[in-house]
């Protein structure tokens, strides 16, 4: 067996004497190498490939064969006490929400409308809204004769025949107990679903949330949220100090921009989904301080009949739509006493002032401070309000 695994005979070595000691020597090699364990599991492996390989090429997917889990949609991030159609919030754009893609963006024939669709042909009519009852859904969107199809095929907000806007019919309705009121507005809503839905869920219905516009299913995240209660804020990715190192995305409104690619930028944005009753800020430390870009900005939510709730960067600007700038941040630092500790300033606030504006992102810390905050709010005398009930002219 030794002679077996020896080296090939070296050039010049004499030749075997005869073809029948020849083939039982070949024999006997080939015998010692099937007995061999590794060479044996090198043919086996090779066996495998070759017939994988095989089985490829004749069905054109490498998966087929393969065992398959089908798991119901239902099963997929249930939601507690989830009210209808809350499923659309799992998938993609919906027949309300404008698509994702940069081909989408163009320039409406009326980027500063009237009343009617750039078309000429008048908002299409939908069903009925719901009825606002106490503590119950917001009515459900969109709303007749406050839209008209958008660059992207989504709807924009126009100002109804009658005189109602998005700002008036999409806020959620408030009326005030004589009590100092307080409001919070929690964004970066949409992208991470666990936080999306807790803040949903968990957040009493007067506290405000505010969605980015690249957030998959964002019409139903949106639906999701008027189903339960919150009136809803469509985030607008501004230019910041440090762009384009920090850059909020492909639709951010840049300072130096001419009016009518904000314009154009704007109306992409604000044809995502529908059901918000106005637009804040993501962002924005050096959009904000340029008053020729936040006038083209203004005119053209004013235009929409669009508030603007800012995050207390843009305070300096006015203008003549529904205006409300947050008094301060209560998680700029990440952790649950300071987070408290803002939350009763905020409330100092309000009591100093007669009304406070906070806001906050959705931070799983942030989301659960404000629910226990907000359950003893009441007992402390103060009221808790939207935001909307904060803008002002």
């Amino acid at each position: 067996m030794a002679a077996t695994f020896s080296r090939k005979p070296a050039y010049g070595a004499a030749a075997p004497a005869s073809r029948g000691s020849e083939a039982g020597d070949l024999r006997a090699r080939v015998l010692a190498a099937a007995a061999n364990p590794y060479i044996g599991a090198g043919a086996a492996a090779l066996l495998f490939l070759l017939s994988l390989a095989l089985l490829i090429l004749l069905t054109g997917d490498p998966n087929k064969g393969s065992p398959l889990i089908r798991v119901e949609l239902a099963k997929i991030g249930a939601s507690r006490n989830a009210p209808d159609g809350w499923r659309e919030a799992l998938v993609a754009e919906s027949d309300h929400e404008a698509p994702l893609t940069p081909g989408a963006l163009t320039l409406s024939a009326q980027p500063f409308p009237g009343l009617e669709s750039p078309a000429g042909e008048a908002a299409p009519e939908v069903a009925a809204p719901l009825v606002q009852t106490a503590g119950g859904p917001l009515p459900q969107a969109p709303i007749a004769g406050l839209y008209t199809q958008g660059p992207g095929g989504g709807p924009l907000p126009v100002i109804a025949p009658d005189g109602r806007t998005a700002a008036q019919a999409y806020a959620r309705p408030f009326t005030g107990d004589g009590r100092p009121r307080v409001a919070l507005v929690i964004g970066g809503l949409g992208l991470n679903p666990q936080t999306t839905r807790a803040a949903i869920e968990t957040l009493p219905p007067e506290i405000t949330l505010s969605f980015a516009p690249y957030a998959e299913g964002l019409q139903g995240w949106i639906d999701l949220a008027r189903n339960h209660g919150h009136e809803v804020l469509l985030e607008a990715p501004m230019e910041p100090v440090d762009y384009p190192a920090n850059d909020p995305g492909p639709y951010t409104l840049i300072t130096a921009n001419r009016p009518e690619d904000t314009v154009r930028k704007l109306e992409w944005l604000m044809s995502r989904a529908t059901g918000y009753f106005g637009l804040t800020n993501y962002l924005g430390s050096r959009f904000v301080t340029s008053d020729t870009a936040m006038t083209t900005f203004t005119m053209a939510l004013k235009a929409r009949g669009l508030a603007f709730i800012d995050d207390g960067q843009a305070s300096l600007h006015g203008g003549a739509i529904p205006r409300a700038s947050a008094d301060r941040i209560i998680d700029d630092e990440l952790s649950a006493g300071a987070i408290d500790g803002q939350l009763k300033m905020l409330e100092a606030g309000a009591a100093g002032r007669g009304q406070a504006l906070g806001s906050g992102f959705a931070y799983p810390v942030t989301i659960n401070q404000v629910r226990t905050w907000a359950a003893g709010l009441a007992g402390r005398g103060l009221q808790l309000a939207p935001a909307s009930a904060m803008a002002k002219r």
